[in-house]
């Protein structure tokens, strides 16, 4: 992480500090704040600053194409838009429903998918963090530093992942951007020799999956107050769940709850999502802010991911997990639990959860054998939504008689969690920055609130209608020659004063 101070181009003549990159996430983003000159917070912003345009060049590719292509927005949740976009075409080509074999082997994919990205987070990326301090010596908070302070801990993530990766490479042919699942169905079986290497294993992943919700639970019965309070706030949950109030990571139906616990509505078609869901663009960002349209722009943002799951659901249809998530509940007091960090006691849950459905499908026949696809009336669009390891998934297709892809809507899960992401660095500048003297260990009290929603800002650039634009032209002596500003649709202007990149676009 750096971080940088300017004076802002703005009326009140404060000062603007920016945290860019953000680090130890997927993909590129930044914060900035505002500040006057007693270092009062005025503004903070988490930006993101790529965009990509999956949604765009999809058009007028075949539709087989899809599930492999739309891999490429993620190198660490790869499987996720494969089966999301998988399932979307399923309806396209009539497979509803897939045979249980493609069922079995597509869930294998996925909850492998679920242990090694969840265990990637929270081991690799969190855990310096969580173990050392917030505002420990920079050097010492990494994975390298977690593998020589506590070997244990480091060996476990690491192992735990691996066996994810190995579920994804023996279920979709590759541990990144495999091509097991197509459109209604699989192209590919579960041999006897893999399912049986797998099983081997178990019990010690079973063990150390327990063993990392034990690690959650002590880190916050350590320090409660930190954990109920840093970065804490009230929201609405969204996630899936299966008909009967279920968790259910590759299926189900859509549910949500307001801040109270009161569901506001569910049992929903995931191919229904547009009625309950609006995006928003804002001109300082290219990630966009979705809202329940029940609630209107101000009161509809929602939360997705490990925390809204483990208590949108009634249970967890696994024992070891759905004894984690009644502790869980229990520690809420009869309220929902909104803090923060508490997304990695969860997301630890879920990780048991996701070892324990892996011994379920492994003893599922239907892995080793039956037919792979099927098909029936050709249908011109499809929604495929998912549980991916960040949250709610939605990709969304219409086809040409002709097999082209004529329109691709995708919400990824950390967009779904953008207005909440923003409202994390917001509590924790409040709370921590506000009025101090700002050091490296204070700023990354702001990327720790970040980290807690494992955010993939790379799957998440996409943007609708207006698109912000900011060029710049600098010579070889770093002298600024030009730049241009886009704000809004057709609106072009040439700015030497302000600061350079995305956040000097106006709000």
């Amino acid at each position: 992480m750096s971080f940088a101070l300017e004076t802002a181009a703005n009326p009140q003549n404060l000062r603007r500090v920016a945290i860019d990159p953000v680090s130890r996430v997927e993909g590129h983003g930044k914060v900035t704040l505002l500040l006057d000159d007693k270092n009062r917070i005025e503004q903070v912003r988490l930006h993101i600053v790529e965009f990509r345009g999956f949604e765009k060049f999809i058009e007028g590719r075949p539709y087989w194409e899809v599930p492999v292509m739309v891999q490429r927005l993620c190198g660490i949740c790869p499987v996720s838009h494969h089966l999301a976009a998988a399932k979307a075409f399923d309806r396209v080509v009539g497979a509803l429903p897939v045979t249980a074999s493609a069922d079995a082997v597509r869930r294998l994919m996925h909850y492998g998918q679920m242990l090694q990205s969840h265990a990637l987070h929270f081991f690799h990326l969190s855990s310096p963090d969580l173990l050392f301090g917030f505002d420990s010596e920079v050097a010492k908070r990494n994975i390298v530093g977690v593998a020589q302070a506590h070997p244990e801990i480091a060996k476990k993530g690491i192992l735990l992942r691996k066996f994810g990766q190995e579920i994804i490479r023996i279920t979709s042919g590759k541990r990144v951007h495999g091509t097991g699942a197509i459109p209604g169905g699989i192209n590919k079986l579960v041999t006897a020799a893999e399912r049986d290497s797998l099983k081997r294993d178990l019990p010690q992943m079973l063990q150390w999956a327990q063993d990392s919700v034990d690690i959650a639970k002590q880190l916050h019965a350590q320090n409660p107050a930190l954990y109920n309070q840093f970065g804490t706030f009230r929201s609405n949950l969204l996630s899936l769940v299966r008909p009967d109030g279920g968790m259910d990571f590759y299926d189900g139906v859509l549910r949500a709850r307001d801040a109270n616990g009161t569901i506001l509505f569910d049992g929903v078609s995931d191919q229904r999502y547009l009625e309950l869901i609006e995006e928003e663009v804002r001109s300082w960002s290219y990630m966009k802010f979705p809202h329940l349209r029940l609630l209107g722009r101000e009161q509809g943002w929602y939360r997705v991911g490990p925390l809204a799951r483990v208590q949108n659901c009634d249970f967890i249809p696994t024992p070891r997990a759905e004894v984690e998530r009644q502790a869980f509940v229990a520690w809420g007091k009869g309220e929902l639990v909104h803090a923060t960090l508490a997304y990695h006691w969860a997301r630890m849950i879920e990780v048991l959860h996701s070892v324990e459905v892996i011994a379920e499908l492994l003893d599922n026949p239907a892995l080793l054998s039956g037919d792979m696809v099927t098909t029936g009336v050709r249908q011109r669009s499809g929604v495929g939504i998912i549980e991916a390891p960040r949250g709610t998934l939605i990709h969304d297709y219409d086809v040409g008689d002709d097999d082209l892809v004529t329109r691709c809507n995708l919400i990824v899960s950390t967009t779904h969690n953008n207005q909440a992401m923003n409202e994390a660095v917001r509590a924790v500048a409040r709370d921590y920055l506000d009025g101090r003297e700002l050091t490296e260990g204070l700023l990354n009290h702001i990327e720790v609130a970040i980290r807690a929603y494992d955010p993939c800002l790379s799957c998440a650039t996409h943007a609708l209608g207006q698109m912000p634009l900011d060029v710049a032209l600098v010579g070889p002596d770093g002298e600024l020659i030009d730049r241009v500003v886009k704000s809004q649709p057709g609106e072009f202007k040439h700015d030497l004063t302000g600061p350079i990149g995305l956040t000097g676009l106006p709000a």
